[in-house]
């Protein structure tokens, strides 16, 4: 991989955090809702409301607040929360560890599932084998990760009892050590496996094409006329070569990862980004909506320029498409 290719495509991210920003002021500014009247509730006057919305900028014109925002979001000053008066800033990074642990979990458990899951079906295409992980991930796939949370909770915490229904630790416990870390991996599996659940089907599917792929070409054909053993030549000749697609499309999938935390975290009380959201669209708290939206979408393509990254220094031909 040169240089000129990661030049290239550090370029490439600016106007893409241009239309971040101005995307996001857009979309949390024409929503419906006076973050106002959602502070000072229904009952003040007009004097007050007025007061209010001087004292937080809203009553400057659009553009005026947009370059107020973008000059405040470069100089890493994400503004004050109208619901708890503290820094956006402190407030977002405060409820990303948890965040971070969930998506990473259930990426590190999809990839775990996905891998071997795509090999098999690979395989042997058209076979029993492949024909069931690819109906069952069009099952899983079909279903919504909020349908599965509840379906989850209903029949592993609640009937059988073998998880915690919901938070992050037990309520009025002060674990500490290793029991701390047994109790929220407890509460951890059940939303990292329903956040998984997607995950895992899309890269189980992109490996079995990718795998498919290169078990038809020729150095594989000649391994195997040479006597290498299948399990060699499916996990040491072909799954390197396939695993590229599977790199490009974790990348392309961050956003939809991160969709699905959201929802995940309501479902299961994770306190995370997820809780955090809600709670600033019910208080139509909008430095923390577009602190949020400004730093998760920093995030996928900070995410999507490493794996391009990765899998041009994985194939050469990448840099000159």
């Amino acid at each position: 991989m040169t240089g000129r290719y990661v030049i290239r495509r550090l370029l490439q991210v600016v106007p893409t955090i241009v239309g971040i920003l101005l995307v996001g002021f857009i979309l949390i500014h024409v929503a419906p809702g006076d973050p106002v009247q959602a502070l000072a509730g229904d009952n003040g006057d007009a004097a007050y409301y007025a007061f209010m919305r001087h004292r937080f900028g809203l009553d400057l014109p659009l553009p005026q607040q947009f370059a107020t925002y973008a000059r405040r979001v470069l100089s890493g000053d994400l503004g004050t929360s109208y619901a708890s008066g503290r820094s956006a800033f402190d407030v977002i990074v405060e409820r990303i560890p948890a965040t971070l642990l969930l998506t990473t979990t259930a990426l590190v458990l999809a990839l775990v599932i996905a891998i071997p899951l795509g090999v098999l079906a690979a395989r042997d295409t058209d076979s029993i084998a492949d024909l069931g992980i690819n109906g069952i991930a069009l099952a899983v796939y079909s279903a919504p990760i909020f349908w599965l949370g509840q379906i989850a909770i209903l029949v592993f915490a609640v009937r059988l009892g073998i998880v915690p229904v919901q938070g992050m630790t037990d309520a009025g416990t002060l674990f500490s050590g290793f029991a701390y870390a047994r109790d929220i991996a407890a509460h951890l599996a059940l939303p990292a496996a329903v956040l998984a659940s997607h995950e895992a089907v899309v890269l189980a599917r992109v490996t079995r094409v990718a795998m498919a792929h290169e078990l038809a070409l020729d150095y594989v054909r000649t391994a195997r006329a040479k006597g290498v053993s299948e399990s060699r030549v499916l996990w040491r000749h072909a799954l390197p070569r396939a695993l590229t697609p599977a790199i490009t499309m974790i990348g392309a999938r961050v956003g939809q990862l991160l969709a699905g935390a959201v929802v995940v975290e309501v479902v299961f009380g994770w306190p995370g980004l997820g809780r955090l959201l809600l709670a600033g669209l019910e208080a139509r708290d909008i430095p923390v909506l577009l602190g949020m939206f400004t730093l998760l979408s920093f995030s996928v393509a900070l995410v999507n320029l490493a794996t391009d990254c990765v899998s041009a220094a994985r194939d050469h031909r990448i840099r000159f498409r």
